[in-house]
């Protein structure tokens, strides 16, 4: 009997807390700036990386604790391929996929108006060229655009502002940076060249969302 009673109060307290928490549930827009990484051979040097483009997404999150939160997102970034060198450019269609798991950490009342957070994650970037080869491009002996994709581990950084505007609607403006390897299967660059290692894609983004 005892054991029974025990029993009904656990479940009662994880009800509880279950109640408790924070669903959060929204869509975010902006734009994707990145600064591309460095090119070398003897030739001489280039810019290789991606031009800026918009940026769409979702995401889906959970307060957990008073400071603590988590959200899964995903990310859709309009994200041409790209080679510089002097006045020189060349420019290739593609695009990105980013789906990732990120913990939120608060600060400021839990349902203030103003709340103050901090975003470190990680997941998957996928790139994507889509645009058409052709025999000559601008810029070849830098590097070749290529219609393929590939896959990069990630890490997600950045942090941002909530605002409520209503009961349970919130505006949000944030900053995010997607750290991931160079895809050099997507830009490949010619025997002898030396690319830069990592890739920062800066996106800010604003955002509308509702908790419930």
């Amino acid at each position: 009997m005892r054991t029974f009673r025990l029993s009904i109060l656990l479940g009662l307290a994880a009800g509880g807390l279950c109640l408790a928490q924070q669903w959060e549930i929204g869509g975010v827009a902006g734009g994707g700036f990145v600064p591309g990484v460095g090119v070398s051979n003897s030739v001489g040097s280039a810019t290789a990386g991606f031009q800026s483009g918009f940026s769409v997404g979702g995401y889906f999150g959970q307060n957990l604790y008073r400071h603590i939160g988590g959200e899964i997102r995903y990310e859709f970034l309009q994200s041409n391929l790209l080679l510089k060198s002097g006045g020189t450019q060349a420019t290739f269609s593609g695009m990105a996929h980013v789906l990732h798991y990120d913990l939120i950490l608060h600060k400021g009342p839990r349902n203030g108006r103003i709340q103050y957070f901090a975003a470190l994650g990680g997941g998957m970037k996928l790139f994507r060229g889509t645009g058409q080869e052709q025999a000559y491009q601008p810029l070849y002996q830098y590097g070749f655009f290529t219609k393929t994709q590939a896959v990069k581990p990630m890490a997600s950084v950045g942090g941002g502002i909530k605002f409520q505007l209503r009961p349970r609607v919130i505006l949000r403006t944030e900053f995010r940076d997607f750290i991931t390897a160079f895809p050099k299967e997507v830009i490949t660059p010619p025997q002898g060249t030396k690319y830069g290692s990592l890739l920062h894609d800066f996106v800010p983004l604003v955002g509308i969302s509702y908790e419930y």
